[in-house]
């Protein structure tokens, strides 16, 4: 399949202010973008729009060559959007939490599946451990690992790498340049400075 997401002339406006416009994007198969700018720059909101969350924005998007109404459906399908909250439930546990997530979303795996998608974000031994008696950066490991159960060929993530240990990280940066190697793509955002032996496309906001 391929893969072309592309923004045309994206703006956005709040309070009588523009967080961003005249924004172009084209996000294919193989790139790694990283959205830059100061906290309030609207990198959030850029994220959010190409994921199809907000829908408050000036400009167009295309999925594929159609504009990204006409094939909404196919979109959710190939995308998988993180937000800058872990958005996992403290009272469940890891497990539960991939498991409610996927039938959320009308995915399917089995209880191995979601063990060894903990497992590969270091999380072995706290399948059954209480999200809310997990420290910070393991409740980020548990939404990171959806990467690992829900195949999505574009990757759209909001500060991935918050709360993340040294090892981690480069286990993460390591991924996301298997996913583009792989014929994936990434867009995110993140105040971590990249080390990784791939090219990174830039928008800098603000």
């Amino acid at each position: 399949m391929s893969l072309s997401l592309q923004g045309r002339q994206l703006g956005c406006e709040r309070d009588g202010r523009w967080l961003f416009e005249g924004l172009d994007i084209d996000v294919n198969r193989g790139d790694i973008w990283h959205v830059a700018g100061p906290n309030g720059s609207g990198k959030t909101t850029l994220l959010k729009v190409l994921a199809g969350q907000f829908n408050d924005y000036c400009g167009s998007l295309h999925w594929q060559g159609k504009p990204l109404g006409q094939g909404r459906e196919h979109f959710a399908a190939n995308m998988l959007y993180l937000g800058h909250s872990p958005g996992v439930s403290a009272g469940l546990t890891p497990l539960e939490n991939l498991a409610w997530y996927q039938a959320l979303h009308d995915e399917c795996s089995d209880e191995v599946q979601r063990e060894a998608a903990l497992a590969t974000m270091g999380l072995e031994g706290f399948e059954d451990v209480p999200v809310g008696h997990l420290s910070a950066g393991q409740q980020r490991r548990v939404a990171l690992a959806r990467l690992n159960l829900t195949p999505r060929v574009l990757w759209i993530l909001d500060e991935p790498f918050t709360a993340i240990d040294q090892a981690g990280v480069e286990a993460l940066e390591a991924q996301l340049v298997a996913h583009a190697r792989a014929g994936g793509a990434v867009v995110m955002t993140t105040h971590h400075v990249l080390e990784i032996d791939h090219p990174l496309r830039h928008v800098a906001l603000g």
